[in-house]
């Protein structure tokens, strides 16, 4: 009897109905002789709603409060979908974050997962129960309750699936699988039948939503395989594992578009030792995460330092940039939010040369300009205006070819 790990997203516990067909969807498994263990998210756009509601009786509510609040969307969702499960003849009982032993660090809204006991699932399981757990949640060792951040569901499943050493982790979504790009934006995107772990890690931190991209970390870091499909249909969607030869015989496997970031600037810095340290460790201590950077020295020996930050980190990261920007005697702090980033990811990129030259000329053949360039390993981002970010996937995605078969 294989134990399996399911995780429902949002849109696919939207509605009673949408409830009953996952719950079919489980009770099938559960009747074939496996033992399920269950992760939800909240119903549709329940956790947006939930924000709004905080919105309108506080400018700037705690966040222990605002991880009470959030906690609750998925409870609504657990405990409708074991109700579902009963009713269809199979034994479910839904549990929390915290009841099942999923102890985090006290950072409220983006907590960090620290250990997971599971003995809770075990019992249950061993009564021949369906266990259905709440996402994105955990508990503090001194019992305050937080959250794991957006997308924090598809966590919460891998890290259950490693601690019950679980066959398969099944990410269930509303689109079939792992793209070559988001099917909505380029029509002809085609669906991967496999991915490495590292891959889906750039393309998840690069604005692929399909997973998050700490999950995937725990994934990789725990061999935990997983297959992402979709909850409205039987069809096989696309497996994350380990990288295996054939993998680097294909130069670029994804593009992803990027359209919540901003890019901050603070001008007239002094070129000296040690100022991007001061000006990055405080932006780091606010738990502030910085993705791209560029600095560029003057001959007056000053500098202008650049980089990007999630969107909705940047008031937060302004104020924090402003204060060591007077420390450190700088210019003023200025920000862009009409931006957009596009990225080619791609295993085989490590032993083929060209693909950047290849990347640039297909944006300048469409007047994209750049703005900012990174590269990894198996990555390559730019940074270009926002207008013309549905242009430019489209562009790149032709340019190598990601809709052909292969």
């Amino acid at each position: 009897m294989a134990l399996i790990v399911q995780k429902y997203g949002g849109s696919s516990v939207a509605s009673p109905e949408r409830i009953k067909k996952v719950a079919e969807r489980i009770c099938r498994a559960r009747k074939s002789g496996h033992q399920v263990v269950v992760v939800v998210s909240a119903m549709g756009d329940n956790t947006d709603d939930l924000l709004s509601l905080a919105a309108q009786v506080s400018r700037n509510p705690p966040e222990r409060e605002m991880d009470m609040l959030l906690a609750t969307g998925e409870q609504v969702s657990a405990a409708l979908l074991a109700m579902a499960a009963q009713a269809m003849g199979v034994r479910a009982v839904s549990m929390t974050g915290a009841q099942v032993g999923i102890v985090t660090d006290r950072a409220h809204r983006n907590a960090r997962i620290q250990d997971v006991s599971a003995q809770r699932i075990k019992q249950a399981l061993a009564k021949g129960c369906v266990v259905i757990v709440t996402g994105f949640q955990g508990i503090t060792p001194d019992h305050e309750i937080t959250t794991l951040g957006r997308g924090g569901s598809d966590l919460t499943a891998v890290a259950l699936s490693s601690a019950l050493k679980a066959k398969i982790c099944e990410i269930y979504t509303d689109v079939e699988g792992i793209y070559t790009a988001d099917p909505r934006v380029v029509p002809n995107a085609r669906k991967l039948p496999s991915i490495s772990y590292d891959e889906m890690l750039e393309l998840a931190s690069l604005g692929a939503q399909v997973m998050q991209a700490r999950s995937m970390e725990m994934a990789k870091k725990y061999n935990v395989p997983l297959h992402v499909r979709s909850s409205f249909s039987r069809r096989t969607g696309t497996i994350i594992s380990k990288e295996v030869k054939a993998m680097e015989q294909v130069v670029v496997s994804g593009v992803s578009l990027q359209k919540d970031e901003a890019k901050v600037t603070i001008c007239d810095v002094p070129d000296r030792p040690g100022l991007a340290a001061t000006i990055f460790t405080g932006i780091s201590d606010a738990n502030i995460n910085v993705d791209m950077i560029v600095q560029n020295v003057g001959r007056t020996g000053l500098t202008d330092l650049s980089f990007t930050v999630p969107r909705a980190d940047l008031k937060k990261v302004l104020r924090v940039a402003r204060r060591v920007a007077a420390k450190v005697k700088a210019g003023r702090v200025i920000h862009d939010e009409d931006i957009a980033k596009i990225s080619v990811v791609g295993l085989g990129m490590r032993s083929h040369s060209g693909i950047a030259a290849k990347m640039f000329q297909a944006l300048a053949k469409e007047s994209i300009n750049i703005v900012m360039i990174s590269t990894s390993e198996i990555k390559i981002s730019c940074i270009i205006r926002k207008n013309q970010a549905a242009k430019a996937i489209k562009t790149i995605h032709d340019a190598f070819g990601l809709g052909k078969q292969r």
